[in-house]
This record gives C-alpha cells, sequence and structure tokens, in this order.
C-alpha cells in the first residue's frame, strides 16, 4: 500500500477516488452508472445510512462484511429480520457496530417495500425525483462539489415522512451521486462521458 500509485496525466480521475485499488474501481466502475435495479438502490441506501460520520472509504472496505451480514442486501429477507438480529449484528466485527443504524437499515427495508407496494418500485419511485433523467452536475474542480441540492432534500424529506431512518439530505445527495441520478464526475474526468452514455 505505501508504494501505491496513480499517475493522473494517463487517466484523469476524480482526486476523491485516490486513496487505494479499491476506491478507484468502484470509481471506474460504479460510481454515477445510472442505477435501476431496486436491489443495488437498497445496497447503497444501507451502506450510505451506515457511512453518517464516516468516511465512504470505510465503508467501500466493510462493504462485503454488510452483503453477509444483510443477506446480499435482499430487503426481504432484512425487512423479516427479528428483533435479536440487532444483537447478533452488533457483534459483527464485518460492518459498523452502531445499535441505531443497524436498526434504521432493517426499519428502512420494511419502509423500501411499503414504496414498492404503492409506487410499483423503488426505482420509478427514486428516479421522479429528478424527472427520469440525469442531472449534470457540470463540476470543474472539487471546489464546485455540493453536499445536498434541492432535489436532495425534497427527496429525503419523502423518505423522513415515509418512515425511512439515518437518510438525511447529504445522506441522499450521497446516493444520488452513487446511483447515477446525478452525474458528479468532473468534467474532465474519464467517466464523466462514459455515465452519461449510460442512461437509460
Amino acid at each position: 500500500m505505501a508504494n501505491f500509485q496513480i499517475n493522473q496525466s494517463e487517466k484523469f480521475r476524480c482526486p476523491w477516488c485516490l486513496g487505494f485499488e479499491d476506491y478507484i474501481k468502484y470509481h471506474d466502475e460504479e460510481w454515477g452508472v445510472p442505477v435501476y435495479s431496486d436491489r443495488v438502490h437498497f445496497e447503497f441506501l444501507v451502506l450510505e445510512s451506515a457511512q453518517a460520520g464516516l468516511s465512504w472509504a470505510t465503508i467501500l472496505k466493510k462493504r462485503e462484511g454488510y452483503r453477509r451480514a444483510f443477506a446480499g442486501f435482499d430487503y426481504k429477507q432484512v425487512a423479516d429480520f427479528p428483533d435479536s438480529m440487532v444483537e447478533e449484528l452488533l457483534q459483527d466485527r464485518g460492518i459498523i457496530r452502531n445499535r441505531l443504524k443497524i436498526a434504521a437499515a432493517i426499519n428502512n427495508a420494511k419502509r423500501f417495500m411499503e414504496v414498492q407496494a404503492e409506487i410499483g418500485s423503488f426505482t420509478n419511485y427514486i428516479w421522479d425525483f429528478v424527472n427520469g433523467k440525469p442531472i449534470d452536475g457540470h463540476l470543474k474542480s472539487m471546489a464546485d462539489a455540493k453536499a445536498t441540492t434541492p432535489e436532495s432534500d425534497k427527496l429525503a424529506k419523502d423518505l423522513k415522512k415515509r418512515g425511512f431512518k439515518f437518510l438525511g439530505s447529504t445522506t441522499i445527495y450521497a446516493h444520488m451521486q452513487a446511483t447515477g441520478l446525478v452525474n458528479d464526475h468532473l468534467m474532465q474526468c474519464f467517466r464523466h462521458q462514459e455515465v452519461k452514455r449510460m442512461v437509460r
């Protein structure tokens, strides 16, 4: 790890991802790709609610631990977790052992399915907040990056009204960036145009 280096002149990337190889892989292959899968949206909601107060790098390193702990991010199974599962997961070193965040993930699985029952899919629900089309952030530098937007404010408010936990506007904006509702790759990043072409 001490010898890990990346040459930005060969292929420019958003600087936030340059800490370690898995972070670069995440940036190059996943971040900003438009997501139309309910299971993938649930996965990111679990991971991002766990991130609150922590770095995304910390969560990324524990991603496989979360996958094991939360039934492969199968929201139907997670929704059925008994109350005793919170105590069990508090002993799991593969995840962030925070009682409120663990309980929130189980709660959110139930609320997630309520959205599906009402609207047909979580994907349809969440994409409606950007009128079905990714917002291009047109970021020229990291200094231009935002923590929240009117869209993330509106979505977070609606999720709270529906009973979701640990999903405030900052967390939801991170979700929107990760799942391609927003394209916040820097304009000069090689992925900016690539993910732009991935819209359904």
